[in-house]
């Protein structure tokens, strides 16, 4: 090794060394890592109507909420669902009612060009039907306008082609919580000047569909409607009684529904139009929501969509593993242990419906979601739990068998993973009227389907193994024209590959073939002149933005992955991107990352992970040491 070259990989081991230490700082004391997440101010919009639907007003939180929502807002005056995005009409028009409701006198700048936006972008008609389902709460728009989501859809069961179960884990405790609310059509009337008749309404949609599945849905949609407006509805206060049973149910030790906001908040509206405010469950509801606000030093306070300690535990684990920490060090001995504290082991959760006999194992993304663990978490801590030590050996073997048994139980049929169900993939969801925003159904991945194969390679599968040859038949046929994967919980395609490619490799998958190498011919491609890689939101709803952003650290890491997995460590790409984290890496060890590179609802919802600037590019560069080492 040359004089330059150990030059070179002494500032790598001290750039390793930084980012290490800056991820410990962050562990909290329990074990876990948490970094809040950032999404959108639909949060805090809703948030502040929930309060008034639910006739909670809190004066002081209001205006850190506000204050919140003004420090969010373009020049434009609208503000957007990721940084550095465009405006978008439905956060514009909740943040606009919001506003209003914290009495912020609308001839003032901020509100005047939020006005003018949302004008200028088609008024209220022109927004999502869950922006109109608030408004329509709040009598600022006719509940004879949406869709219908009726309430005897709980008599149908799994089997039957249509059915609450065909919706995705996310959407389904929403669709029977909504299907409560809707059923009533109620009105939270506004005091004077919470209302908001200076927003145009624009122009009235047109329910005509000339053919195909949507005139069908419509067509469907036109007659419950009749059905709602009939004095005389068969077994509907029994439907509405076993969606509020279900709904009961369903609910998280924490509060939550789902652990996530949507469901939650709609809920506790359903909670409170069935006049069961008394109820213990609205009562955990209520009081869990606290826990996912975040107070800032300066005065702000906001809401986070979700949660995620166990991702980020699991993904912090690894990466501080790849970075030589020993096995045993007591950081990692406690995040293990919190591990093996979160796992599932007793709750049948959703999944359970299309897979009876699978037993509980996996791990769920939140402090607390027992009916909801999913693949994407149970195969990160799986990882992590394999390359650690505990002095409680036999319980960390106990539970690597029972994860591996239920992840290994969630494959579809189609041979990919999805990330809570199993052969969620009916498409009849997507087509509703309902449906205009987000996934509503949970198909197999090509990003959860690359993290499956990995975990199953540390454990020693190869492709002989016939789950494993299914998986890798899944990502063939996924794969797009031009060698990309599409990234479903991530930003995007760089995800896509990222987490594609190191699975190939871990189940010893030969990954010279020409299928897998287009992969990285694409990677190297779509490199910034700066030598980062980066990929912009943009790229779900235009395809000409695939691969194209500015640099970011996370998405540089990806990049890495797939080029050092994919046998490119040596190559001149894979070192331009490390000189590109090297030299952005910030003098406390981590990097800047104002960017949105994890993604909720592809085109309609995304998130900033806050602790993806400090988890990847750690485990990035601990990789390329590894590999030139093995090189020289």
């Amino acid at each position: 090794m040359s004089v330059m070259e150990l030059e070179t990989e002494d500032a790598l081991s001290r750039g390793i060394e930084a980012a290490r230490e800056r991820l410990l700082a962050l562990q909290h004391e329990n074990g876990y890592w948490w970094g809040p997440l950032v999404s959108n101010a639909c949060m805090e919009a809703e948030y502040i109507m929930l309060l008034h639907i639910l006739d909670r007003r809190l004066p002081q939180r209001e205006q850190a909420v506000a204050h919140h929502l003004l420090s969010t807002q373009n020049p434009d005056g609208s503000w957007s669902i990721y940084y550095g995005g465009p405006g978008d009409l439905n956060a514009t028009l909740e943040a606009y009612q919001a506003l209003k409701l914290l009495h912020l006198d609308p001839e003032t700048d901020p509100m005047a060009k939020a006005r003018q936006f949302i004008a200028d972008h088609g008024g209220i008609e022109a927004s999502r039907v869950f922006t109109r389902l608030w408004l329509a709460l709040l009598g600022q728009y006719p509940w004879e306008d949406l869709p219908v989501l009726p309430p005897e859809l709980m008599w149908l069961p799994p089997w039957f082609s249509f059915s609450i179960w065909d919706f995705a884990s996310w959407a389904r405790p929403t669709v029977v919580a909504l299907s409560i609310v809707m059923a009533y059509r109620p009105v939270f009337p506004l005091n004077s000047g919470e209302d908001m008749p200076e927003i145009e309404r624009g122009q009235k949609r047109d329910r005509r569909v000339k053919s195909g599945w949507d005139a069908f849905f419509y067509w469907v949609d036109g007659l419950l409607h009749r059905y709602h407006r009939m004095g005389w509805r068969f077994g509907r206060r029994r439907a509405i009684e076993r969606a509020f049973q279900w709904l009961v149910d369903h609910q998280e030790r924490d509060g939550s529904w789902g652990g996530i906001q949507p469901p939650w908040f709609y809920a506790l509206i359903a909670f409170k139009v069935l006049d069961r405010l008394d109820h213990p469950a609205f009562q955990r509801g209520w009081e869990g929501l606290e826990a996912f606000g975040v107070h800032e030093p300066d005065g702000r306070w906001w809401f986070q969509a979700c949660i995620s300690p166990t991702w980020d535990t699991g993904l912090a684990v690894l990466a501080l593993c790849g970075s030589g920490l020993e096995a045993d060090h007591p950081a990692l001995v406690r995040a293990g242990n919190w591990l093996l504290d979160q796992q599932v082991l007793e709750a049948v959760g959703d999944w359970a419906v299309r897979r009876p006999k699978v037993k509980p194992g996996g791990w769920p993304f939140e402090f607390v979601n027992d009916h909801y663990p999913d693949v994407d978490d149970t195969a990160i801590v799986l990882m992590a739990l394999n390359q650690i030590r505990l002095p409680d050996d036999a319980r960390r073997k106990r539970a690597l068998t029972k994860g591996f048994r239920w992840m290994v139980g969630l494959q579809s049929k189609n041979g990919g993973w999805g990330a809570f169900d199993a052969d969620n993939v009916r498409t009849w969801v997507s087509r509703i009227p309902f449906s205009d925003f987000g996934w509503v159904s949970d198909p197999p991945t090509e990003d959860v389907t690359g993290h499956v194969l990995e975990s199953l390679g540390q454990f020693g599968y190869d492709d002989a193994w016939n789950v494993v040859q299914r998986g890798v038949d899944f990502l063939k046929g996924a794969q797009a024209a031009d060698g990309a994967f599409f990234g479903r919980w991530g930003v995007n395609y760089i995800y896509g590959i990222g987490a594609v490619i190191p699975g190939l490799e871990a189940i010893h998958y030969n990954v010279g073939e020409a299928w897998v190498q287009r992969s990285l011919d694409w990677l190297e491609q779509h490199q910034n002149a700066d030598g980062g890689w980066g990929e912009s939101c943009d790229s779900y709803v235009d395809p000409s933005h695939r691969g194209v952003g500015l640099s970011t650290a996370s998405q540089t890491a990806w990049a890495l992955f797939a080029l050092i997995s994919g046998g490119r460590a040596t190559g001149q790409a894979a070192r331009r991107g490390v000189d590109w984290l090297m030299a952005a890496q910030s003098p406390d060890g981590g990097w800047d990352e104002p960017w949105y590179t994890g993604t909720g609802f592809p085109g309609d919802f995304y998130i900033n992970y806050t602790l993806y600037r400090v988890i990847f590019p750690l485990l990035a560069l601990a990789r390329y040491r590894k590999a030139i080492r093995m090189a020289s």
